[in-house]
Formats: structure tokens, C-alpha cells, sequence
């Protein structure tokens, strides 16, 4: 433990050491109980990014750290500033990714008398954050600061919360390095491999017709291209979940797209034809597995996964690893052996040409699926894309390829509506050298649509593509083929603002469409911008998103789009297949 004889507040020891730690960025909203803090970070050359809403703050933090890898840090006051935060510290855990949030605190005798925004921040995190404290001693900040952000990148990555009374940031402290942690090894190191890695090698090598489950782990780990290798090596095929698009080359020849209550038909198939599943950093989610019991029951299924507690948590395994994916993939591909498997290949592409993504195109009328579909040709698949929650993100996943590892930025296991600009933001502000969409709807935008003022504020040439159907989509899907068509309080068409005069009354350009001639000129206008833009297109209001599984089902009762349901040319696209292993 090192002294200095100059004395610190305790505010800058903890912005001097996430600087220490690769911090030079940082989202929040400033109040009372947090100002010593702003006030030592005015002479830091930590950039601040001022939100205009504190879940917007978290959501930008959690946007950046999925689009870099790096730790997102979200930072507001106590009370209702602390509380707006919630959604995006949940978002965070669920999904897996290292945010770290500072929250104001009261001072610390007023703590427990129901002082002026004061709420129990730490208490109330505790089911929603890896690691949270309470400082209430000046000599602990170092420590903490560390101990938060190290279990936020370690492990299971995931969500840390520092909360920090106003007295004490204040104060001074002689004590700026951490020291001994206060925490056992398992919450910052990684565990040792355990389980059985041998008999899944020897499964993979014995399987004719083996499948790869991969999800945002894959990402996570920083293991995509050794996941390739083992793919091309065996000839294994590959579908995904929701979080881990991209840990896989959208356009590679042996990828099935995603899997689940929305996946492509042929994903969904291949897991019913497979004789061998080996689930890699996924976690059997509701949306994959509905009914436990049946999925995958006719094959050996197999789980790779960091936390214990993932491991047979819904879905019964035969085979089971524990341990991070860096260390065990090597050892994979170092003991799984060459294989053709020319007729579960073969299969695979049949699979995709009987099963292809169909929808139908209506003369004059605009089409999400194909707006995305002509987004992901223009762009190579090589944008980054952040989507908000409903059916325009999962017409995103069905038909937006995408080829790189964190290109692809949705709220998956918590479903937060709003999560999507502020988390765009923030990823252009992580990879200002690459192009970043928002793909939105009209429900989710108006969630936080404030944060358009910090998009123009700073600069950040965010482009936005918002589908405006005038219902909750997803809500209203579900009315309709599960509640008799009783649209109850998911209709927004009588109360939606002019988004376009929004738009631009933030200073952002606007555009609107509504017929599909005007498709390519919308595009073009948002390819050609160098600024923050958004896209209005005007969609039907009954289109839905198929193939889909109804909840709790199994696999073999997946309903798919029927092209005499409605008029129009039936236009049918397989997005995961183009031979190119390049």
C-alpha cells in the first residue's frame, strides 16, 4: 500500500485509478450528492459525456463496452438520479457486460433517515449487479474502485455499482492504491477448466451430424476466430442466439442464423436433425428452449459455460465444461480432427433452400423486412447495428448478416424498450471510424428520444432507420394471433408525434418514406450523410415477424409465414449463405 504526502480527496483516487484502468470516457447527469466528484473530474482528461436522462447514460455506458470490449462506466446521483439507472445496470448483468456504475450517495450520518434524495441504491442493486459497495470509510475507495471494476471485466462479465456518499468523496485520503482485495479469487480470476473436455472431444469427433450453439460468451471471450477454425477444421455447422450474432460470419456458408422463439427455419430444423449440440457460452435461454424437456431431446447436448450456475440450470446436459472459452477453445481445436461431413453439410444447405426467410412485397407498400435486407447488401454486413426491442430488432436479426464480432448491439435477456440510442451513441463514441445504425421503432424511440439532443451536442453521426407502424408491434402480434384480436392499449396511431419535425427540431436531419420506390433514395440519404440523420419509413401495421415459436413450445410447432395469407410476389431470401469462406 503506498502513501502519498500529498494528500488526495477520495473523488480523484477513484477517477485516477479508472484512468489507470483504460477509463478515458464516461456517460452521466450530475446532481447534488455527486458534485464533488464532477468537480475533480472538471480537471481530469476523462471525456464526459452529459446525457439528457440517466437511463440514457446507462444504456451509452453498455452500448460502448459491447461495441469495444472495454468497460462502459455510467455515473449519476443519488435518489431518483441512482434509481434511473436500474434498467440499464439489470440490462447489463443479464446480458453479461462489464459496466461499472457510480452513484452519489447522501452524506454518511444522513444515511437511513430518509434525507433528501437518498434511496438504499445498494441495497436495492444487490440482485442486479456481480459486486456492489457502499463506501463509507475515505481509505476503502482505492480498493473498491478496483475490486468494481475488476469484477466487472473478470468471469462472467457483467455489471459492478460503487456507491459513494458526498462527504466522503470529499474527504481526503493518503491511501490511492488498492491494496489486498477483500474478495475471494473466484470473483476476479478466471476458474480452472473442470468437467468433461475429453469425452466432448470425443463426442464432436464420433458425431455425423454435430451442431454448434454459440452465444454472446463467444463475443465475450474474444474467441471468434478460433471458433472459426474449429467450424472449417470439422465442418460443423452454426447457429446462434440473439446475443451472439456476429461471434460467427453472418455470410459464412456453414452458418444457420438464429435460433429460437424467431429463428430461421433452417436453424430451427437443424436442431431437430442434429445428433450432437454443444451448447458454447449460451445458456439455454427461455427464447431458445421453451419446452426444456423437448429441445434437442433426439441428440447428446453439451454445455460450455463460465458460470456454474448456468450449467443445467433449465435445459439437462450430458456433457458439461466449466471454464472461459480463451482457454478451452484451443484445446478444442487442438483435439477435434478434420472431417468433410459431406452429407450433414449437404443437408444443412438443403435445409436453407427449403426454408428460407419469405415474406410477401405489396406494390407501393414498404416492407421492413426488405428495407433491411437492401441495408445489409449496401453495407457488406459490416456496419455496426444497434437495435431497441420488438419486431423491427428481430427483422434486424433475421435479415441484417452480420459478419464481425461486436456489430451487433440488442438488449437480449432483459428486453429493455429504449435501449437502442443511447447504446448507438455510445458505440460511435467507442468506434468513431465505423458506421453505426439504429434500427428502431416508434414505441421504443419515444422511450428515450431525449438523448437526440446529446447525439447533436456532440457530434456523433448516429443513423437512424425508425419503423413507424403506430402499434407496439410486438405487443400487437401477440394480441392478435393469442387474444382474439384484442389490441388493448397498444395502439399509438392517434397520439405519435411528427418524428420527422422532432428530429429536426433537435437539429437532425429527417427524412420520410412510405412507398417502395423511395427505398434506395432513403438509403442513399442515410449512406451519404456525414451527420446524425434519422429515416422515417412507414410500415403496416398487421406485418409480423415469422417464423415464430410460440412460447413454451417446442420446435416442432413453429409457425411460419404463408405467402396466400396476403397478396402480393412472395420474396424469399436465405441471409446465411453465400459459399464464401474468403
Amino acid at each position: 500500500m503506498e502513501k502519498d504526502s500529498k494528500k488526495k480527496t477520495s473523488a480523484k483516487v477513484m477517477i485516477d485509478l479508472l484512468k489507470k484502468n483504460g477509463v478515458d470516457i464516461c456517460w452521466g447527469y450530475p446532481g447534488g450528492a455527486i458534485l464533488p466528484f464532477y468537480d475533480e473530474m472538471y480537471h481530469s482528461d476523462i471525456h464526459h459525456v452529459l446525457v439528457r436522462h440517466e437511463q440514457g447514460a446507462a444504456f451509452a455506458a453498455n452500448g460502448y463496452a459491447r461495441a469495444t470490449g472495454k468497460l462502459g462506466v455510467a455515473i449519476a446521483t443519488s435518489g431518483p438520479g441512482a434509481t434511473n439507472l436500474f434498467t440499464g445496470i439489470a440490462d447489463a448483468k443479464i446480458d453479461s457486460i462489464p459496466v461499472m456504475f457510480i452513484t452519489g450517495q447522501v452524506g454518511t450520518k444522513d444515511i437511513g433517515t430518509d434525507a433528501f434524495q437518498e434511496s438504499d441504491t445498494y441495497g436495492m442493486t444487490i440482485p442486479i449487479t456481480k459486486y456492489n459497495a457502499l463506501i463509507k470509510d475515505p481509505d476503502d475507495v482505492a480498493r473498491i474502485t478496483q475490486e468494481a471494476v475488476s469484477v466487472a471485466l473478470a468471469r462472467r462479465q457483467g455489471a459492478t455499482l460503487v456507491d459513494f456518499p458526498k462527504d466522503v468523496q470529499a474527504t481526503t485520503t493518503e491511501v490511492d492504491e488498492p491494496g489486498e482485495f477483500h474478495l475471494q479469487e473466484y470473483h476476479y480470476k478466471n476458474p480452472p477448466i473442470t468437467g468433461q473436455l475429453d469425452r466432448l472431444i470425443d463426442a464432436l469427433n464420433r458425431s455425423s451430424r454435430p451442431l454448434l450453439y454459440i452465444g454472446g460468451g463467444i463475443i465475450s471471450a474474444e474467441v471468434s476466430k478460433e471458433l472459426r477454425e474449429i467450424v472449417e477444421k470439422a465442418n460443423i455447422p452454426v447457429t446462434s442466439t440473439l446475443m451472439g450474432l456476429g461471434a460467427f460470419p453472418g455470410q459464412h456458408d456453414l452458418f444457420l442464423g438464429m435460433l429460437g422463439m424467431h429463428g430461421t427455419g433452417y436453424a430451427n430444423k437443424a436442431v431437430m436433425e442434429c445428433d450432437l449440440i454443444v451448447s458454447l457460452g449460451a445458456r439455454f435461454d427461455d427464447r431458445v428452449a421453451g419446452d426444456t424437456d423437448e429441445f434437442a431431446s433426439q441428440a447428446i447436448r453439451a454445455q460450455v459455460e463460465i458460470d456454474s450456475a448456468e450449467i443445467e440450470k433449465r435445459v439437462h446436459v450430458d456433457i458439461h465444461v466449466q471454464g472461459h472459452l480463451a482457454e478451452i477453445m484451443p484445446l478444442l481445436n487442438k483435439g477435434i480432427k478434420k472431417a468433410s461431413r459431406e452429407q450433414w453439410v449437404s443437408r444443412i444447405q438443403t435445409l436453407k433452400e427449403e426454408n428460407p426467410m419469405v415474406f410477401n412485397r405489396v406494390e407501393g407498400i414498404i416492407k421492413p423486412q426488405y428495407l433491411i435486407h437492401r441495408l445489409s447488401e449496401r453495407t457488406g454486413g459490416n456496419a455496426v447495428i444497434a437495435t431497441d426491442v420488438g419486431l423491427h430488432q428481430m427483422w434486424a436479426a433475421q435479415y441484417y448478416t452480420i459478419n464481425k464480432p461486436r456489430n451487433w448491439l440488442t438488449s437480449g435477456g432483459l428486453g429493455a424498450m429504449g435501449f437502442g440510442l443511447p447504446a448507438a451513441l455510445g458505440a460511435k463514441m467507442g468506434r468513431p471510424d465505423d458506421d453505426v445504425y439504429l434500427i428502431t421503432g416508434d414505441g421504443s424511440f419515444q422511450m428515450n428520444i431525449q438523448e437526440l439532443a446529446t447525439l447533436k451536442m456532440y457530434n456523433i453521426p448516429v443513423k437512424i432507420i425508425l419503423f413507424h407502424n403506430g402499434f407496439l408491434g410486438m405487443v400487437r402480434q401477440w394480441q392478435e394471433l393469442f387474444y382474439g384480436e384484442r389490441y388493448s392499449s397498444s395502439v399509438l396511431t392517434d397520439c405519435n408525434p411528427d418524428f420527422v419535425k422532432v428530429s429536426e427540431a433537435y437539429g437532425i436531419a429527417a427524412k420520410r418514406i412510405s412507398k417502395t420506390d423511395e427505398i434506395e433514395e432513403g438509403l442513399d440519404f442515410l449512406m451519404n450523410s456525414k451527420e446524425a440523420c434519422l429515416l422515417e419509413v412507414m410500415i403496416p401495421e398487421a406485418e409480423k415477424v415469422y417464423p415464430m415459436i410460440p412460447s413454451g413450445h417446442r420446435y416442432e410447432d413453429m409457425i411460419s409465414f404463408d405467402p396466400k395469407s396476403e397478396e402480393g410476389e412472395t420474396f424469399s431470401v436465405i441471409p446465411h449463405k453465400s459459399g464464401d469462406r474468403k
